[in-house]
């Protein structure tokens, strides 16, 4: 949108507002604003969630969980899929609105993308995010932005970067915990992807986070709201709390005495739009002289210009048009069941995939989420027009061809009650089907019930967070049982996080491990095609799979050091950017010149889909332990010789000392170009070693 089109649409709100009485205004500043009337203000709910696909309100197009689809390391189809997002998101609030209805979830502002670094594989709400790395979550959420918003005069949906800042857990700490870093970590790290979102793609939402930070509340901090946001970054958007994030000033942080104080607060720190109700104190604090007339209708400003951008004030725009049959149309699904392919992970192939069907007579499908509907849909998602699960995706696949068996062979995990526990009564009859077949898949992992975030689940109190990385017991139990049964397994894993995989990897009848996250509601047809070749894996790890949480700092600690691929000293057990396919590219030779690399890969196997990873290392002192992300791009290698194009930008040779400042990084650097990181273990793993490029200035 260009600078002249929000001046106008800024004009419009300030007229607006300097019609409305000061308690008018301040009724727009909670999340279900009211109507005006006399003014042809409609009511308006801010609070809609669009992290995988319009969520929370009925039927919609569910794609993979953000995890998967930073797994994807694949910006073009973010952007697909997130214009998807959008146009769904159109015909949704038309139909809506047409009947009246402007409830929660209806709306055109969306709180998406969660761009918050998962620095700790413990965090219940990691799988929301696009991984440990500042550079591909950067890299991500610009391009989801970007296309939720598009780029003519009128939105096309608000887009909302969140939670500001430093916050990764844990849950049950979130309302009360003060997260502190040192000023390195906090450019380094926690605020590049805000940043890109801010000033490069121009989101026109930020929400605060629910925890202080340097022990000021997020959502009234001085430094993030004030000198960060508006100063530095010149962010000309609202900032909105988390939802009752506000009560939290003085139920739990202690920074205040009561609503009006928080309120006030938050207000004065450019907090514009509260997810909650204190804004309701608003006139309150306004009447004992804590709030000025001149802070309220600043915020109704800011909100009503994202009304004005939306078209959903004044005259309306052409996306009025889109009708209800665009939502989850043929053609979604269609992306939805690629971006699900591109997304998943191989991470252990000794040959026997892609399976061939002509050999297998019968298979078991096994395991607490083969057939769930659940672990599909990952956490703040709608609801398909139909789901295909792993069990129906095989089936379909194979049809008449194969004997299909089937076990759930656990459940999920143990029950939460003691007098409750007992055997696990599912397990004879996987391990029957097992010795029974010629063939296991083993379709094991988590869900939104065990990761997830801090809130009430059936009815007991959830933090969300996991406490180890070891899949539940009974599904421990359930895999030593089929891989004792001597036949040939894979393993499919659906979970958003680090899982301890090491007795599957290290078992020999265990052929292959593949990956699929939480891979939405096409997951099953992906997930078969995957396993039997009609197409070549590609994901690649957008964290770190730890071996145990022995090799990790406390969970509460928020420095760094010894943390995710860019600062961990010791072994894992499938490094960040480490993926499988079943081609054989491998780079021969790079050259850079001008900002790009000019990179030879050579396919000496099946066609493939595969994401060229460029890392680069220094001398600097300031740099990052072992060499960091700094440019990627997914590539079709055909069988044969291809040369491709990665650019890598000038902010790769730079690197953030001590007090934050981003400075040259030197003189010298070494980039790693290849289909991984550059160490020994990724090497080891995948057989394709990283070719070296030196760079002088």
């Amino acid at each position: 949108m260009t600078d002249k089109k929000v001046a106008e649409y800024k004009e419009k709100a300030v007229a607006l507002v300097a019609q409305m009485s000061v308690a008018e205004a301040a009724t727009q500043l909670c999340f279900d604003s009211l109507g005006i009337p006399r003014l042809d203000v409609p009511d308006y709910n801010w609070w809609n969630e669009a992290l995988h696909g319009v969520a929370r309100a009925g039927t919609a197009t569910v794609f993979p969980q953000a995890i998967a689809l930073g797994a994807a390391f694949d910006t073009e189809l973010l952007s697909e899929i997130a214009d998807v997002i959008a146009l769904e998101a159109r015909g949704k609030y038309n139909a809506s609105s047409s009947h009246g209805d402007r409830g929660i979830y209806k709306g055109l502002t969306f709180w998406s993308p969660n761009v918050n670094i998962f620095r700790d594989p413990r965090w219940g709400r990691g799988h929301e995010t696009y991984g440990e790395d500042p550079y591909l979550t950067a890299r991500l959420g610009v391009a989801f932005v970007k296309a939720l918003q598009g780029d003519g005069d009128v939105m096309k949906a608000a887009a909302c970067a969140k939670h500001f800042a430093v916050h990764s857990g844990p849950e049950s700490l979130r309302h009360e915990f003060n997260a502190i870093c040192n000023t390195k970590d906090l450019w380094e790290t926690y605020l590049p992807a805000f940043e890109a979102c801010v000033v490069e793609a121009e989101v026109e939402a930020v929400m605060g986070a629910y925890n202080r930070t340097f022990d000021e509340p997020c959502c009234a901090s001085e430094l993030l709201l004030v000198e960060i946001l508006r100063k530095k970054w010149e962010f000309n958007g609202h900032v909105v709390s988390d939802c009752w994030a506000l009560k939290d000033f003085y139920e739990q942080h202690g920074v205040c005495e009561n609503a009006e104080q928080a309120a006030a607060m938050a207000i004065k720190a450019g907090c514009d739009l509260n997810c909650g109700s204190v804004y309701s104190s608003l006139m309150d604090a306004f009447d004992n002289g804590l709030v000025t007339e001149e802070d309220i209708r600043r915020a109704a400003v800011r909100l009503m210009t994202t009304r004005f951008k939306l078209g959903i004030l004044g005259d309306g725009s052409e996306y009025d048009a889109i009708p209800y049959e665009v939502v989850d149309a043929p053609a979604h699904r269609a992306l939805n069941q690629k971006a699900a392919e591109e997304s998943a992970v191989l991470l252990k192939n000794d040959g026997i995939l892609p399976l061939d069907i002509t050999k297998y007579k019968s298979m078991a499908v096994i395991g607490p989420n083969a057939d769930s509907r659940v672990a599909l849909k990952g956490n703040y998602h709608g609801t398909p027009s139909h789901y295909v699960t792993i069990n129906e995706g095989i089936r379909n696949f194979v049809g008449d061809a194969v004997r299909v068996r089937y076990a759930e062979g656990s459940k999920l995990a143990a029950p939460r009650s003691d007098f409750l526990a007992r055997p696990n009564d599912l397990l004879a009859e996987a391990v029957a089907a097992a010795e029974a077949s010629d063939l296991t898949i083993l379709v094991v992992g988590l869900d939104e019930t065990i990761e997830g975030e801090e809130g009430n689940m059936n009815g007991v109190k959830f933090d969300g967070d996991k406490l180890d990385l070891l899949l539940p017991a009974p599904q421990r139990e359930l895999l030593t049982a089929v891989i004792a049964t001597g036949k040939p397994v894979v393993v499919v894993l659906m979970a958003g996080s680090s899982i301890d995989l090491r007795e599957a990897q290290n078992a020999p009848n265990v052929g292959g491990i593949l990956c699929a996250w939480y891979p939405g509601a096409e997951g099953g047809n992906a997930v078969a095609r995957l396993l039997f070749g009609e197409v070549s894996p590609s994901g690649k790890l957008p964290m770190t799979f730890y071996n145990s949480l022995d090799d990790l700092p406390e969970f509460t600690d928020y420095a760094m050091e010894n943390r995710t691929y860019r600062y961990f000293k010791g072994d894992v057990l499938y490094p960040f950017g480490y993926g499988l396919s079943y081609g054989d590219a491998r780079v021969e030779s790079a050259a850079f010149a001008d900002g790009k690399l000019m990179v030879n890969v050579k396919n000496n196997g099946m066609a493939t889909r595969d994401v060229v990873q460029v890392y680069v290392s220094g001398d600097s002192i300031f740099a990052p332990v072992n060499p960091r992300l700094c440019a990627f791009a997914k590539f079709d290698f055909a069988s044969g010789e291809t040369t491709v194009a990665v650019t890598v930008p000038d902010e790769a040779f730079t690197v953030v000392n001590d007090d934050g400042e981003r400075v040259s990084g030197g003189e010298r650097f070494t980039l790693h170009v290849g289909f991984g990181q550059s160490d020994a273990r990724t090497a080891q793993l995948t057989e394709r070693e990283s070719v070296a490029v030196e760079v002088r200035f």
